[in-house]
């Protein structure tokens, strides 16, 4: 009788295929109010790899990390027209504290940009208190109506910047180096995901933003993912909040802002990019564990697996030892599979003999003997080739997957399909897109004819990016 497959196979059911992995390689499980979600400690190490590397760029791009309050009073939230009206439907209130009515209804953060600013005004005095660079990691609450673990949670973790300027130059010049040399750095780079930079449409825009710029990531089902966006605020908040400086020139002026994110999102886009039939596939450059070290059966291989361990990790390798003898070992080995750990070295009584381990590398398949001792030398450069080829296999997809196309019939046809369609942003235009609606394929974003990122929606030669989106 044939073996039943761990996981949903993908083509046969992505949706599925995608929570059977999330359950079988214990990254989340389901919370007890609906849509929330636990987060288990694999999962978790995954989001903690991504904070590090998400946080040292930040850092270099200025930014200091700081936090403020989970709790915002409603208020702040309707001084911004456009910002409350877009939150409005996503919003989880507080009305008792205490046992008692609060004098007050508070928000429990949907985003910061108001309660941020009510502290900037104090703040920012002069043109030298400018440019005011800060990034906070937190948690954030948004009602979500249809909610998919990773994807789509009312409570998820993110970063979110907020920075004010003394220009609209400075502003925007900041919003994109974020855009560019943060997120898509991260994402290209770490995560080996080959995300297209672009625009937001009006109509796609965020809440209270002039512009907004996004990162869209091609999933293994063809949809689309918007893996994080920095926005450009002008100076609507600014207003709202009475935050202006004293310029050299003796006048008092408003401040120009940004904001930007990313959120536990990336992990469901990690998942989607690059898992398989058998699991994830961690990125080397992201993976918390890089190599795990297998003890396939006896106390000889116990001491060996432990001792190849400690010579990868003073290798400078993120090494686990898994010396759990008394687990059957083609269950471990199905179990690292599924958690998609980039290699897998086993060693058994047979390889102690042969002064061989048998090494399985996740990401190309394929396992092979190699010597113990050339491993520490070995393992580096592997592990290069495999960030190489994740990345390589994902502009791939989207690049196959991508049609050229001519009218909405066309565009809308593709996204349908399952892949994306370029069409100009002339021939569609914002009726075109609110067509596109009515069939659930959005305008993912806008760019130049050569890719790069157009200074405007109605900048001359500029493409729209359609697609089904999660």
């Amino acid at each position: 009788m044939a073996k039943a497959p761990v996981l949903t196979p993908r083509a046969e059911d992505f949706p599925r295929w995608y929570q059977d992995l999330i359950n079988k390689a214990e990254l989340a499980d389901n919370g007890p109010v609906r849509g929330t979600m636990v987060i288990r400690p694999y999962g978790y190490g995954l989001w903690e790899r991504m904070q590090q590397e998400m946080d040292a760029r930040i850092k270099d791009a200025g930014a200091q990390n700081a936090y403020f309050p989970l709790f915002i009073p409603q208020s702040y939230l309707t001084r911004e027209a456009e910002h409350v009206e877009g939150f409005a439907p996503e919003l989880a209130v507080v009305t008792h504290g205490g046992g008692k009515e609060l004098d007050e209804p508070v928000v429990v953060r949907p985003t910061s940009e108001t309660i941020i600013n009510d502290y900037f005004s104090k703040w920012v005095q002069s043109y030298r208190d400018l440019p005011l660079l800060i990034n906070q990691w937190a948690n954030v609450v948004r009602w979500e109506m249809r909610p998919r673990v990773f994807l789509r949670t009312s409570e998820f973790l993110w970063q979110e910047g907020h920075t004010a300027h003394a220009t609209y130059e400075d502003a925007r010049d900041y919003a994109a180096r974020i855009h560019r040399d943060v997120y898509a750095d991260f994402m290209i780079n770490v995560l080996g995901i080959d995300v297209v930079l672009g625009r937001k449409t009006a109509k796609e825009r965020f809440a209270g933003a002039i512009n907004t710029l996004t990162l869209e990531g091609m999933m293994g089902d063809g949809k689309a993912l918007q893996m994080g966006t920095s926005h450009e605020l002008g100076t609507n908040f600014a207003k709202a909040f009475n935050t202006q400086y004293l310029s050299k020139e003796g006048k008092q002026e408003l401040v120009w802002q940004t904001s930007w994110g990313v959120s536990t999102r990336m992990v469901g886009g990690l998942i989607m990019s690059h898992g398989d039939d058998s699991g994830l596939r961690v990125p080397p450059r992201l993976a918390a564990v890089q190599v795990v070290v297998v003890a396939i059966k006896g106390d000889e291989a116990v001491a060996k697996a432990r001792e190849v361990g400690d010579r990868l990790k003073a290798a400078g390798l993120r090494v686990q030892v898994d010396d759990r003898i008394d687990t059957p070992f083609g269950r471990r080995a199905v179990d690292w599979e599924l958690k998609g750990v980039p290699v897998r070295v086993e060693i058994g009584p047979r390889d102690l003999e042969a002064g061989t381990a048998m090494l399985a590398r996740r990401i190309p398949g394929g396992k092979e003997p190699v010597s113990l001792d050339a491993l520490a030398g070995l393992l580096p450069a592997l592990l290069e080739e495999d960030q190489a080829l994740l990345l390589k296999q994902s502009r791939e997809r989207r690049e196959s997957r991508t049609s050229d196309v001519a009218t909405l019939a066309e565009a809308a046809e593709a996204a349908v399909a399952g892949g994306w369609a370029r069409i100009p942003w002339a021939d569609l235009g914002p009726e075109g897109e609110a067509k596109l609606a009515e069939q659930a394929v959005s305008v993912r974003c806008l760019v130049a004819e050569d890719g790069s990122v157009p200074d405007a929606d109605d900048a001359p030669g500029t493409v729209a990016i359609v697609a089904r989106a999660y």
